[in-house]
């Protein structure tokens, strides 16, 4: 699993673009915050220009040597050594553009404007300037202010997108064991039908094709249509009612449902083979299911019903665990569907199953507006 480019640069800047204008907005905004005490604005952009450098060559090898190839690698004698070094390079360096370059323009700019004036500090000769303990130490918090303040950045950058891979690496995961527990379930009914040569096999090979071509492409994506997703679970639900004939009743009733309605896929088709798997399936005599699909004002409220299975003696339940090794296979979808709103829809869902003696019921909603942007690749 990799993340892709837009994921990491929303606007999808090159890196070397995106460092340049980077460096320009540090330059700007030391020219605002030292413009008060210089004179003239100009001047101040053409003196932060001068340190600006400095602070980069600073910056990257940091961030982009010393870091990676001692402190990342656990080499923390070398870390200290290569961090402590570049401590007193940069400051060396920032102080040596101050006394040889900086001073002298700003000194002769503020004498042309008052010729009377005398700065001690910038009298003295260049060494005795460079020897200023204090001068020094301004110097060390000049250069370490905006560096630091820049490797915050990258960092928490670097841990957001390590969180954020994690999280999509957990929902591939995920969708990786909803796809072949929908079709292990699947295929076990159209053998069912073909044991029994039934003339509704090719239609239900169709139906399956439809599915699993969505399955395939379309749900590989991080939203699909709401209508379309829709038009899966009414294709399967056709599916499951040529298995069950008429011992089955099924309501499915939808409101509400626009064109550009959006929702992550395989959320709502689990919770059908659910309710097929553990009501229809386990029930002897007639069984029924309902659905009501909602949505409003970008709700949307989901409740699927059934009637359960009858309740089996101990040595059924038995022979049925002996036979059915898929039984706890089951209950995947519902483990999965919950943890996958977890992460898509953080506080923008609730997820309620009433289990009854003769009642199993899910509800969901979500706002769909609400969703997490994280892309599965």
């Amino acid at each position: 699993m990799t993340l892709k480019a837009s994921q990491l640069n929303p606007m999808n800047i090159p890196p070397v673009p995106l460092h340049i204008g980077f460096w320009i907005g540090v330059t700007l905004f030391l020219t605002v915050v030292y413009g008060t005490a210089l004179p003239g604005f100009w001047l101040t952009l053409g003196i932060m220009c001068l340190f600006v450098p400095i602070h980069a060559a600073y910056y990257y090898s940091l961030a982009n040597f010393i870091f990676p190839k001692y402190l990342f690698k656990g080499r923390y004698v070398h870390f200290l050594i290569g961090l402590l070094c570049s401590f007193a390079l940069s400051t060396l360096l920032f102080r040596a553009m101050e006394i040889w370059i900086a001073n002298p323009i700003i000194y002769a700019k503020l004498k042309s404007q008052d010729p009377g004036l005398i700065i001690d500090k910038l009298e003295l000769a260049p060494w005795d300037q460079f020897k200023s303990s204090s001068a020094m130490l301004n110097a060390f918090e000049q250069v370490n202010f905006i560096v630091w303040i820049t490797l915050a950045i990258k960092f928490f950058n670097m841990w957001y997108q390590k969180q954020k891979a994690a999280l999509e690496a957990e929902l591939n995961l995920l969708k990786g064991q909803l796809h072949p527990h929908f079709l292990f379930n699947t295929l076990n009914n159209l053998y069912s039908l073909t044991l029994s040569q039934s003339p509704q096999s090719p239609a239900v090979v169709m139906g399956l094709s439809e599915i699993l071509r969505y399955m395939l492409y379309e749900a590989s994506h991080d939203v699909v249509l709401l209508k379309r997703d829709i038009e899966i679970l009414e294709n399967y639900i056709t599916l499951e009612k040529i298995r069950y004939q008429d011992r089955l009743q099924l309501q499915f009733s939808i409101n509400g449902l626009e064109a550009n309605q959006e929702i992550v896929p395989l959320l709502l088709l689990p919770l059908v083979e659910n309710a097929f798997k553990h009501g229809v399936s386990e029930k002897v005599g007639e069984a029924w299911i309902n659905i009501d699909l909602k949505v409003k004002d970008s709700r949307l409220k989901f409740k699927i019903s059934n009637n359960k299975g009858e309740k089996k003696t101990l040595k059924s339940e038995i022979d049925s665990l002996a036979k059915d090794s898929g039984k706890q296979i089951g209950h995947i979808g519902l483990a999965n569907i919950r943890k996958r709103l977890e992460i898509l829809y953080p506080s923008a869902f609730q997820f309620k199953i009433i289990d009854e003696e003769e009642l199993y019921a899910v509800i969901l909603e979500i706002e769909l507006s609400k969703r997490l942007n994280i892309e599965v690749i």
